[in-house]
């Protein structure tokens, strides 16, 4: 791990392409270098994310490498008893059990295993003289391979591009070159149906955070909104493109409307199909239970990651040609940051630091983060700071000394 520039975690030996969090303060980040022989290796790194009260710092946890498979798209659950992370390799989905193992040194203390949830649990409180030779404990973990399943039947080259687990845990969606999204009851990875509409490769897939919706959007220029249970379309996600010009849907992702937290907004990122650099790429915000969309905003280049936090509040952008890292309130749309050539090459993944109750994790000493990964083998982060404001003290002074030179000007003015 180096770090030279602020908002650089780690880098590692191998390309990025996804990024996921383990827990409130453990990420996981997937590539490589694909089965050539190129000594590359492939597989994924899980690093534990603190802030020293200057910056934030990453230590590298554990490292699994996958052999020649190179890990293209990931996902993680996580519930009362069990946690499980699925990824895509080449033509299949595997399936690892996740087992989380609280360690002093090489010695393990106390093994969580899968009857425990990784991203709310709380930590064991142990006491110092319980801890072998007074060493501090660690919390790590432990990937073991289950089941694997090929999600993918294209003729020449069948590749996953994308895989999503539902928020109840109960299916998995995946997508790929076959275009052909097939749904996959969770964990035990048994035939759910099919969603038969698109003609080209699966770009990206989503599924809301209530109601049963699931999105897809591919190389084909749709968007389509789908109802998952009952495997019937529900809307369409259609907009007056400018000038004529053809657009296609990059990314997409459902988050919760801050304002109203009973339903979802969806966010989707639309590129041009020609001269680019010419032309505006868009991110936009729907509203799919109206059929509508709501906002959107252009921006100059084309894009390539999407993120939406948890609560809804915010949304960030990675893009294509700069390797920049945009953040906006989700509500408005209006861009509260703006990290330039965060990466060197275009960004792979976001992931926000999720909000938790607890004020004492990393996540209460900005207003938001943001992790961002790239083929340029960096991990970085971009914070957010709070808003300043004015201290009540000061302003009440403020408000006095104006209201006492006033009185001064009009009694010298005769007013």
């Amino acid at each position: 791990m180096t770090q030279k520039k602020d908002g650089l975690l780690a880098r590692v030996n191998f390309p990025l392409y996804t990024v996921q969090m383990l827990t409130s303060r453990h990420v996981l980040v997937g590539g490589g270098g694909g089965s050539s022989k190129t000594g590359v290796a492939n597989g994924f790194e899980v690093f534990e994310l603190s802030h020293n009260g200057e910056k934030f710092v990453a230590e590298e946890v554990i490292r699994h490498e996958t052999g020649r498979c190179v890990v293209m798209n990931c996902a993680t659950y996580s519930d009362s008893r069990h946690s499980y992370l699925v990824a895509g390799q080449e033509s299949h989905c595997q399936l690892y059990r996740v087992k989380s193992e609280l360690k002093s040194g090489e010695e393990v203390i106390e093994t969580i295993g899968d009857d425990t949830t990784l991203r709310n649990r709380k930590e064991k409180t142990i006491k110092k003289e319980e801890v072998p030779n007074g060493l501090n404990k660690k919390l790590t973990f432990a990937f073991k391979a289950a089941d694997s399943i090929q999600t993918d039947y294209n003729k020449e080259e069948p590749v996953q591009r994308v895989v999503r687990i539902s928020k109840n845990g109960k299916i998995m969606a995946t997508g790929g070159t076959d275009g052909i999204v097939r749904l996959w009851k969770f964990p035990s990875l048994e035939k759910y149906g099919e969603l038969k509409v698109h003609t080209k490769e699966i770009d990206d897939i989503d599924f809301s955070l209530h109601d049963n919706y699931v999105v897809t959007i591919a190389k084909d220029g749709l968007g389509i909104v789908w109802d998952y249970i009952k495997k019937k379309q529900v809307t369409e996600l259609k907009w007056s493109q400018p000038n004529g010009s053809k657009y296609l849907y990059k990314r997409s992702r459902f988050g919760p409307i801050e304002e109203d937290k009973g339903k979802s907004a969806l966010y989707t990122l639309a590129n041009p199909t020609g001269q680019p650099k010419k032309q505006k790429s868009y991110l936009q915000r729907w509203f799919p239970h109206e059929n509508s969309l709501n906002k959107f905003v252009p921006i100059d280049e084309s894009l390539a990651a999407l993120a939406v936090r948890d609560d809804g509040r915010f949304v960030a952008v990675g893009t294509m040609f700069s390797g920049s890292v945009l953040l906006y309130i989700a509500f408005s749309l209006q861009k509260v940051l703006h990290i330039p050539a965060a990466h060197s090459m275009f960004v792979t993944g976001l992931e926000f630091l999720p909000v938790v109750s607890d004020q004492h994790t990393i996540t209460s000493v900005s207003d938001a983060a943001v992790v961002s990964i790239s083929v340029d083998n960096q991990l970085c982060i971009h914070s957010l700071p709070y808003r300043s404001s004015i201290p009540t003290w000061i302003a009440i002074s403020v408000i006095v000394v104006t209201l006492f030179f006033t009185f001064l000007l009009c009694s010298y003015l005769g007013i």
